[in-house]
């Protein structure tokens, strides 16, 4: 296979996605959301591939979710899902990204991690997270998440 060092203008560029999620005592699936740093819209934490690290995607996520959110656990190594959204680069053009997700298991929330004074964190119900974010999408992958647990 060939491969050229120019990128199509078309092709959509590629982001990993952490969904956090625990199980609280009630067996009721939460989802934790961060804003995000200019709009302050709740998303989840989500980043672009590290090249740098050689990093699995999965791998990539969670990541993404300490740096974003402090909170570590067991990382599924299967998207669950992904959405397209437009992500505002540091130079002020748009790119579209296809948004891989990933399912994070919670096992520890830090007191202190990269992004902590950038960001508000919460942790909501699987359904209140699914009606808090703008995205469709990630709306509907929210809500599968919280029938699998359920199930």
């Amino acid at each position: 296979m060939h491969r050229s060092s120019k990128k199509a203008p078309a092709e959509k560029r590629i982001q990993y996605a952490a969904l956090p999620y625990r199980v609280n005592a009630g067996a009721r699936t939460e989802v934790l959301l961060i804003t995000s740093r200019q709009t302050r819209r709740w998303i989840i934490p989500k980043g672009w591939p590290h090249k740098d690290k050689d990093k699995a995607p999965h791998r990539s996520a969670a990541r993404e979710a300490f740096e974003e959110a402090g909170v570590t656990g067991a990382v599924g190594r299967r998207s669950i899902g992904s959405f397209s959204h437009h992500k505002r680069l540091k130079n002020g053009g748009v790119v579209t990204c296809k948004v891989l997700v990933f399912p994070l298991k919670v096992d520890r929330q830090d007191k202190r991690w990269p992004e902590k004074e950038e960001r508000q964190l919460r942790w909501l119900s699987a359904q209140r997270a699914a009606r808090t974010v703008k995205h469709p999408q990630l709306s509907e992958i929210i809500d599968r998440l919280a029938r699998a647990n359920f199930g």
